[in-house]
């Protein structure tokens, strides 16, 4: 089972929507995959249409080591996409995990119970600095940050992310090793003169080191994005083609190329998404 967590340590950069889309597209494409939702605001967990709702979630999971997946795990509409809900309403988790010995390497330990059952795992997060954000990133085989094509944000993911990528190094010495970090370049606008001095001022800082990846890959910003979401959808459902009035691609090809970046491993797999078979969804509550 491959772990990715998205994460930043700025809201609003569309890690919701990057673990939503990414999960949907790699379940259609015959991949048996598990959501968690980290953050207290629960986004990811209202995405999508629930055919199962488990009694508990995250909170049962991180507070009481629950591992039965019948008490946890909540399925989608989406067949093979299942889901950890977000039930820390109260904000509590943070706080628990911070004073427990084994705080940011709980949701490490526990994953054990899971791997027979996924491909993969996408962890979403809060835009936020937390113990739940570290314990993520320690968990991960890869860790993928989206960032908007502004100055800002390109500054706060040095100032904010890699800072905790550089603060959490020291588990190395616990023989624990750390996830690669992807940069996504994300609601890129197609024709942005700022959009591509971003990107390549990006792709210049990084060049030089072996623990940051600037994705080829880039998210337009496109409406079909907040339509597929307004929908329960994955966006690759919605748009199959390219319009011929824009420039910008197809969110199935977007999907498939970032899929197949991520996961190389599986490309055979996602190319062959077109669109979703009957059987790839299951019934509402």
């Amino acid at each position: 089972m491959k772990v990715v967590s998205i994460i930043s340590t700025k809201g609003g950069v569309g890690k919701t929507t990057t673990a939503a889309n990414l999960g949907g597209f790699a379940a259609d494409a015959g991949l048996r995959v598990l959501l968690l939702d980290l953050d207290v605001q629960p986004t990811l967990s209202s995405y999508y249409t629930l055919s199962h709702r488990a009694p508990g979630g995250i909170y049962e999971l991180l507070a009481f080591n629950q591992q039965n997946a019948e008490r946890i795990i909540s399925n989608t509409t989406v067949l093979d996409l299942d889901i950890i809900l977000s039930n820390d309403h109260q904000g509590q988790l943070n706080t628990l995990l911070l004073h427990a010995a084994d705080g940011r390497l709980r949701l490490r330990h526990l994953l054990e119970s899971f791997r027979h059952d996924y491909d993969l795992m996408l962890i979403d997060t809060q835009g936020a600095r937390s113990v739940l954000l570290e314990m993520a990133v320690l968990s991960s085989d890869i860790a993928l940050s989206p960032v908007t094509p502004e100055l800002l944000a390109a500054r706060e993911l040095r100032r904010g992310t890699l800072q905790l990528m550089q603060d959490i190094l020291p588990f190395k010495h616990w023989g624990i090793e750390l996830p690669r970090l992807h940069v996504l370049l994300n609601r890129v606008h197609p024709v942005s003169s700022n959009a591509r001095l971003v990107g390549s001022a990006l792709r210049e800082i990084f060049e030089q080191r072996a623990d940051v990846t600037v994705l080829k890959t880039q998210i337009p910003a496109i409406e079909t994005y907040p339509k597929a979401s307004t929908a329960g959808l994955p966006v690759h459902r919605i748009e199959r083609k390219r319009p011929q009035a824009r420039s910008a691609p197809a969110a199935l090809e977007t999907l498939r190329a970032l899929a197949s970046e991520l996961f190389p491993q599986w490309s055979d797999r996602f190319s062959g998404v077109e669109a979703p078979r009957g059987d790839r969804t299951r019934a509402a509550l």
